[in-house]
């Protein structure tokens, strides 16, 4: 991938809110995109979700090797070290007693019954801040893997958001997803600190360690971890560590978040700003459409808002797709850079690009979508035999997770 002007970092973060960049897409800003819609691949590559594993829930490699066996290093110039993975809990909410945890019989003898992994905390390195044009705090979230993700995401519910706004704060956001940013439990030797915290305190001591530097903040997430991303840069903008480092979040493929007092919140943040990408065909952009206070009425009913900039992408008109993809199929993170990388939107229509900054054979990475004609493997992503490794003596064993300092 080509480089950027670094100097026009601030710009590129949303300084101006975008203005100017988007129609025509900016160069730099595509490359910027690209590269931080890269960056939340290793999160859900890396899950162990293999049923037979212990190690379930957990990542596959250490941080030390995370973003290297991702193929987030060999030409790349914007160049990062995985400092914190952070953790969140599993479960879904039974009131006001905590998480049902029922981890299926097979995975009885797993390592977390009660947690996963969830995402990471990175820092440009010094060859990354001079790509970057500043020391860049990277925070990724992933998108939904889990079961019971699944039933955290269609809790359309609104709460209050009391650790982020304060107490008896007005901003009304997504029971589901407020709780998995914020619930702690005691029971997982990774949750007896909630997401939010072990987040802060890895931003924290980064901006402490970094202080006499130009500092920035980026947030960034896909589909459900566009949704926590949004919360999470609400909260350091709201609850900063400095008010003068920008925070800036890129949502790709996201879930409406809150309602319209949230909304207005965000906007209301002179540190905050949020860029929003969006394809067209990608029904999960689309939802929630509505929800109800928790003990609430039924009626009226209150409407999800979207927060932040947003640039509109639709793959479905590359040269390149198979046009048989389904609704879901356009939700996938690799279309989404492919389209970015490709033309000139909203407004400017199609135009196919010559140099490259995004690698088609990236775009059967994990579905069939790329046209027969380019010869490309489907779903060419895979565990090497599934994480089974032979011993010495010719036999093999589950070895599917890279001992780390940490989980």
């Amino acid at each position: 991938m080509a480089g950027i002007d670094p100097a026009r970092w601030r710009v590129l973060s949303g300084s101006d809110n975008w203005k100017g960049l988007l129609d025509p897409l900016d160069n730099d800003l595509r490359r910027y995109l690209i590269h931080y819609a890269a960056m939340i691949c290793p999160s859900f590559e890396t899950l162990i979700r293999e049923p037979a594993s212990k190690n379930i829930g957990l990542p596959r490699y250490a941080r030390r090797n995370l973003l290297a066996n991702t193929g987030l290093v060999k030409g790349n110039p914007f160049k990062y070290e995985v400092t914190k993975y952070f953790y969140a809990v599993s479960g879904y909410p039974v009131g006001a007693t905590g998480y049902n945890v029922r981890p299926p019989p097979e995975q009885r003898n797993a390592v977390l019954k009660e947690s996963n992994w969830n995402g990471y905390v990175a820092v440009a390195t010094d060859e990354g801040k001079v790509a970057l044009g500043r020391r860049d705090i990277l925070i990724v979230w992933r998108g939904t893997m889990r079961p019971l993700e699944w039933v955290t995401n269609f809790t359309f519910l609104f709460v209050n958001a009391p650790l982020i706004f304060g107490q008896n704060s007005d901003p009304l956001v997504h029971r589901g997803w407020y709780e998995m940013y914020t619930a702690i439990n005691q029971d997982s030797v990774l949750n007896q600190k909630s997401a939010r915290d072990q987040i802060r305190e890895e931003v924290a001591r980064l901006v402490e360690l970094y202080k006499n530097e130009e500092i920035s903040i980026t947030v960034t997430g896909h589909s459900l971890g566009s949704s926590m991303a949004t919360l999470n840069a609400t909260d350091l903008a709201v609850n900063p560590f400095r008010p003068d480092i920008p925070v800036t979040a890129f949502f790709f493929a996201g879930p409406k978040v809150g309602d319209e007092k949230f909304k207005n919140a965000f906007a209301n943040q002179a540190n905050l700003r949020g860029l929003r990408i969006t394809d067209v065909n990608d029904i999960v952009t689309k939802i929630p459409p509505f929800g109800w206070p928790v003990g609430g009425e039924l009626l009226p009913i209150i409407p999800y808002q979207d927060v932040g900039e947003g640039l509109i992408i639709e793959s479905k008109t590359s040269d390149y797709l198979k046009p048989e993809l389904s609704g879901l199929g356009y939700h996938d993170l690799v279309l989404y850079m492919h389209a970015i990388d490709e033309f000139n939107l909203p407004q400017g229509g199609i135009e196919p690009r010559r140099n490259r900054d995004f690698d088609i054979a990236k775009i059967n990475k994990y579905q069939d979508a790329l046209k027969d004609e380019y010869s490309i493997p489907v779903a060419w992503l895979a565990v090497k035999d599934k994480g089974m490794v032979q011993q010495e003596d010719g036999s093999y064993i589950l070895d599917d997770h890279e001992v780390d300092e940490t989980f």
